[in-house]
C-alpha cells in the first residue's frame, strides 16, 4: 500500500526530457518559442510581452540540459512547469520547493502566470560551479489557475543543468504530517495489439529496473490479454517479462472488452491488497514514465479519494495535446471538452505562455482510461466497471465517482500519446451498438433530467441521419442497442462475451458495412447526370442550410432509385464528405474509411430505409414513455452490476468470502434470477 521509505521532501514532478530523444516532441519539454512579444492564440487575449532570446542547448540524457554560453533557455513547457492551481485546488499542499542542480555561471529566473496567462517574475538567483539551489514558493495564489516555471540563463560559459525537481514544501501538507508514498498496480487491457503492448511494457521494465526510478511506485503490472495473438508470443516478450520479473502478471480471459480487461485489473488489485491504486492503460499507448510519479504523488496528496487522469497526445503529431480535460453535458448528454478548453492543440505552434487558456484550471467530469489512477479507496466505495465492452465505461466511471464525492482530475504534464479518435470510424462500424447503448445505459443511471433531457430526440435525430446517408447497418445496430437497453439490465453481464459474434453477422448483411482495400474492387463510378457539379455538397453550417439540406435529401428519398446508380457508384467521396447532407442527395457512392484502409459501396435502398424508419420512431417513442421506470431499474440494479462478486461470476473465477454479501444486492428479481 505505501512505499517502506521514502525521503522527505517528497519529489511530486521531476523535471526530464524526452526518453527517445525524439525532436518532435522536445516542445513539450523546453520553449522553443522565438524572442519578442508572444502572441497568443486567440486573438482577443491580451500580448504578453517576453524579453529573451531565442531557445539554446540540447538535453543531456533524461535529466539533464546544456544551455551555451550567453544564451537562454526556458521550462515554461508542458512536462516541466509545475501546474500551481491543480496543485493548491485539489490537494493539502500550501507550497512547492524547486530544487536545481547546475555546473557553470549564470541565472536561474522564476517565474509564475495567473489563470489568464499573465506573467510575474517570482525569484532570481544567481549560480557559479557547482550549485544547489532551492527556491521556496507558495501555493496560495491559484484558485483559478496557473503555473511555475524557471529559466536558464547562461554566462561566458555553458550553464549546465544536472538535474530539477518540483518538492513538497515546508514539510508538505497544511496540516499533520506528510503523507505515505504509496504504489500502484498498472492494469493493461490488450486485444491483438501484442507489438504495441510489448513496446509499453518495454517501457515500464526500463522505468522500474535498476537504471530507472519507479522501482518504488509500481508494485505490479497486470496484463490481460483477450486476444487471439498473444504477447507472450512475440519476439523479444521473454526478455521483457524477466526485466520485471514477479512484477508481472500475465492473465487471458475471453474478448470482454476493455471494460472486461479493466475490471479484471481493478479486481486483481483489490484481491492483492498490494497497491493503494491501480493505473489502467491502454495498450496501444507510448507513456511518459514521469507521469506515473505524478500522477501518484497527486493522488496521495489530494484532500480526498481522487481520480487522477492523465491527457492524451496524438500518436500522429506527437506535440498535438488531443484531449485535455472531459466533461458530459448533462441535457444532451454527450462528451465535450470541459469548459474554456479545446482539443488538437499543438504545442509546437502555440506553447504553454502563448495559450492562456491553459493556464486556467480545467475541471473534468472523467477522465479516459487511456491512462487513469484510482485508489483502493475509491474502489472500494465505487466498485468496478460497468460491463459496457467499450464506450462510455470512462465516463459512467467518473460521474458515478462524482456522485459519491469522489472528483475526477485530468493533471497536465501527465500524459501518454495515443491514436486520435478522429483517426477511427467508430460511430459507423460496429461501435455504434456501444456508442448508443452505453450513452443511454449511462443517462439512465445519471441524468438528472426527466426521460433523459434532449438525449431522446438527439439520438432519433442521429438515427435519421445515418439513414439518409445510407448506414444502414449503423442504424440497424443502434435500433438493437435500445431494444436491448429496454430489456432490462440483465443483459450487460450475460451478453458481454457474445454480442460482439452477434453484431458482426447483423452487420454482413448490409452493403455499407463491406469494405475493400481497392476502389478498384468496385464497378466504375458514373454519374448518370453529367451536368450535376462535380464538388460534394458541403456540411452545413448555420439552421438555415441545414434545413434546406434536410429537405433536399429528404425529397429525394422520395424518388424511386435509378437502375444506373445500382450498376455503378455516382460518387466517390472521402470520409470527411460522406456526411447526410451529401449521401443523402444521392443514389449510391464508394465511401473511404476514416483510418483510409478501405472503401464500401454506399448503396440507397427505399424499402431498407423506410423499415429502419419506422422501427425508429417506435422504439425512440418507448425509450421516452418508459424512461422513467427504466431508470429506477437500472439505478437500482447497479450496486449488482459493479460488484467484484458479479464480476468474478462474469469472469468464471474463484468467488470470495471476504466480500460481505452476493452481489445481487440491490438487482431485480427476474435480474438475479437471469444471472443464476
Amino acid at each position: 500500500m505505501s512505499a517502506a521509505s521514502a525521503d522527505w521532501p517528497r519529489v511530486l514532478v521531476q523535471v526530464v526530457f524526452p526518453p527517445d530523444g525524439d525532436h518532435d516532441v522536445l516542445p513539450l519539454y523546453v520553449d522553443a518559442a522565438v524572442a519578442g512579444p508572444t502572441q497568443p492564440e486567440d486573438d482577443t487575449a491580451p500580448v504578453v510581452a517576453w524579453e529573451r532570446a531565442n531557445a539554446a542547448g540540447q538535453p543531456v540524457g533524461r535529466r539533464g540540459y546544456e544551455v551555451p554560453a550567453s544564451a537562454r533557455t526556458s521550462f515554461a513547457t508542458y512536462h516541466n512547469a509545475f501546474p500551481a492551481g491543480y496543485w493548491q485546488r485539489w490537494t493539502t499542499l500550501r507550497s512547492v520547493t524547486l530544487r536545481l542542480r547546475t555546473h557553470g555561471a549564470g541565472s536561474i529566473f522564476v517565474y509564475r502566470s495567473t489563470a489568464a496567462g499573465a506573467v510575474e517574475r517570482v525569484a532570481t538567483r544567481a549560480v557559479a560551479g557547482s550549485t544547489l539551489t532551492l527556491v521556496d514558493l507558495p501555493l496560495d495564489r491559484f484558485v483559478d489557475g496557473g503555473w511555475y516555471w524557471f529559466d536558464l540563463v547562461a554566462g561566458d560559459q555553458p550553464l549546465n543543468l544536472e538535474a530539477a525537481d518540483w518538492l513538497a514544501g515546508n514539510g508538505g501538507a497544511a496540516e499533520g504530517s506528510p503523507p505515505p508514498v504509496s504504489t500502484a498496480t498498472v492494469g493493461i487491457t490488450t486485444y491483438n495489439r501484442p507489438a504495441y503492448c510489448l513496446a509499453l511494457l518495454r517501457q515500464l521494465a526500463e522505468a522500474t529496473g535498476p537504471a530507472g526510478d519507479l522501482a518504488d511506485l509500481v508494485d505490479r503490472v497486470v496484463v490481460v490479454d483477450q486476444g487471439t495473438d498473444r504477447i507472450e508470443d512475440q519476439e523479444g516478450f521473454a526478455d521483457v517479462a524477466a526485466a520485471l520479473g514477479e512484477r508481472l502478471s500475465l492473465l487471458t480471459q475471453p474478448n470482454l472488452g476493455g471494460s472486461g480487461g479493466f475490471a479484471r485489473s481493478m479486481l486483481e488489485t483489490l484481491s492483492a491488497s498490494r497497491s493503494g491504486h491501480v493505473l489502467l492503460l491502454d495498450d496501444d499507448v507510448v507513456l511518459e514514465p514521469e507521469a506515473i510519479r505524478r500522477v501518484l504523488a497527486f493522488s496521495d496528496h489530494a484532500r480526498r479519494p481522487t481520480v487522477v487522469g492523465g491527457h492524451m497526445f496524438s500518436m500522429y503529431g506527437r506535440s498535438v495535446l488531443h484531449a485535455y480535460a472531459e466533461t458530459v453535458l448533462g441535457w444532451r448528454f454527450w462528451w465535450r471538452p470541459s469548459p474554456g478548453t479545446r482539443h488538437d492543440h499543438d504545442l509546437a505552434q502555440h506553447n504553454l505562455r502563448a495559450t492562456p487558456w491553459l493556464h486556467r484550471r480545467a475541471d473534468a467530469a472523467y477522465t479516459g482510461w487511456w491512462m487513469c489512477l484510482i485508489p483502493v479507496a475509491a474502489l472500494r466505495v465505487l466498485g468496478l466497471s460497468l460491463p459496457f465492452f467499450i464506450k462510455w465505461d470512462d465516463a459512467e466511471y467518473g460521474l458515478r465517482a462524482r456522485a459519491a464525492g469522489i472528483p475526477t482530475v485530468s493533471l497536465p504534464g501527465a500524459a501518454v500519446w495515443h491514436v486520435p479518435w478522429t483517426d477511427k470510424d467508430d460511430a459507423v462500424d460496429w461501435q455504434a451498438y456501444y456508442h448508443c447503448r452505453n450513452r443511454v445505459v449511462a443517462a439512465l443511471l445519471h441524468s438528472p433530467f426527466p426521460s433523459g433531457g434532449r438525449l431522446v430526440a438527439d439520438s432519433f435525430a442521429v438515427q435519421v441521419k445515418h439513414i439518409l446517408a445510407q448506414q444502414y447497418s449503423a442504424a440497424e445496430l443502434r435500433l438493437r442497442a435500445i431494444e436491448d437497453v429496454l430489456s432490462g439490465p440483465q443483459h450487460l453481464h450475460a451478453q458481454l462475451g457474445t454480442r460482439l459474434g452477434e453484431l458482426a453477422e447483423v452487420r454482413r448483411r448490409f452493403q455499407d458495412a463491406t469494405t475493400k482495400p481497392d476502389p478498384e474492387n468496385f464497378p466504375p463510378v458514373r454519374d448518370p447526370r453529367p451536368r450535376r457539379r462535380d464538388t460534394p455538397a458541403r456540411r452545413p453550417r448555420h439552421l438555415a442550410s441545414a434545413l434546406l439540406s434536410l429537405g433536399t435529401a429528404t425529397l429525394h428519398q422520395l424518388q424511386p432509385v435509378s437502375k444506373a446508380a445500382r450498376d455503378n457508384p455516382q460518387r466517390a467521396l472521402a470520409a470527411a464528405d460522406a456526411g447526410w447532407w451529401s449521401l443523402g442527395r444521392i443514389d449510391s457512392a464508394l465511401v473511404s474509411s476514416t483510418d483510409g484502409s478501405g472503401v464500401a459501396q454506399y448503396q440507397r435502398d427505399q424499402a431498407t430505409a423506410a423499415s429502419l424508419l419506422r422501427r425508429s420512431i417506435a422504439v425512440h417513442a418507448r425509450l421516452r414513455r418508459e424512461w422513467g421506470p427504466q431508470s429506477v431499474t437500472y439505478r437500482g440494479a447497479l450496486p449488482f452490476l459493479v460488484s467484484p462478486t458479479t464480476w468474478r461470476r462474469t469472469l468464471s473465477l474463484p468467488a470470495e468470502q471476504t466480500e460481505g454479501g452476493t452481489g445481487d444486492e440491490g438487482l431485480p428479481a427476474d435480474a438475479v434470477g437471469a444471472r443464476r
